[in-house]
């Protein structure tokens, strides 16, 4: 297959959260603004277009008694990665998404395309692939934490958009915010599909 087909495939036809619905936990819990659903896109994306590419250089050397294990040996590496770099660099943001960032190594999405597809391709096909998940990731994350912080705060990263006058629904940054508005996009792509 070529490396574009790689690449798109994870934006759309096979997006981790709308069509795998994988992931969810990080899509739920840390999107309460449009930053914060970037960073944990982008720092996920990391994690995965390397882990990708080491697993896909080591495919031939790994036993399958034990690739599992290795696959989250070689994933906690480039979390621990993320996490040392962004609370170096981006300590806010570090703050921010707390516990999530560590969460990464056990995301289904990144072990399930290090066991589907980095073990079984070359590494320039297992890093387009990477690549586009983890595009097709970071959109959702983004799109989610900007509806939830323009509704929920009228802020959009950080800058005010509707002035002082704008009466925020404090549910939409709220655990329920995060349901509900997954919901309507799902919805939403469903219907766009359907067309």
């Amino acid at each position: 297959m070529s490396l574009a087909h790689d690449f798109n495939r994870g934006i759309w036809k096979e997006n981790a959260v709308f069509k795998l619905l994988l992931g969810l936990c990080p899509v739920l819990a840390v999107t309460t603004s449009a930053e914060n659903g970037l960073g944990m896109g982008l720092a996920t994306t990391f994690v995965l277009v390397c882990s990708n590419a080491v697993v896909a250089m080591m495919r031939h050397l790994i036993p399958d008694k034990v690739r599992i294990p290795c696959f989250i040996l070689i994933i906690a590496s480039f979390v621990t990665v993320v996490q040392l770099t962004m609370e170096a660099y981006a300590y806010d943001l570090f703050q921010a998404l707390g516990i999530f960032i560590p969460l990464i190594v056990c995301n289904c999405l990144i072990l399930g395309r290090a066991e589907a597809f980095a073990s079984k391709h070359p590494v320039t096909n297992a890093v387009a692939d990477g690549l586009g998940m983890g595009a097709g990731f970071t959109l959702v994350l983004f799109i989610l934490g900007s509806i939830r912080e323009l509704v929920g705060a009228g802020e959009f990263l950080g800058f005010s958009i509707f002035g002082a006058d704008y009466q925020p629904v404090i549910l939409m940054i709220l655990p329920p915010g995060a349901f509900i508005t997954l919901g309507l996009l799902l919805a939403l792509m469903n219907k766009v599909e359907k067309r």
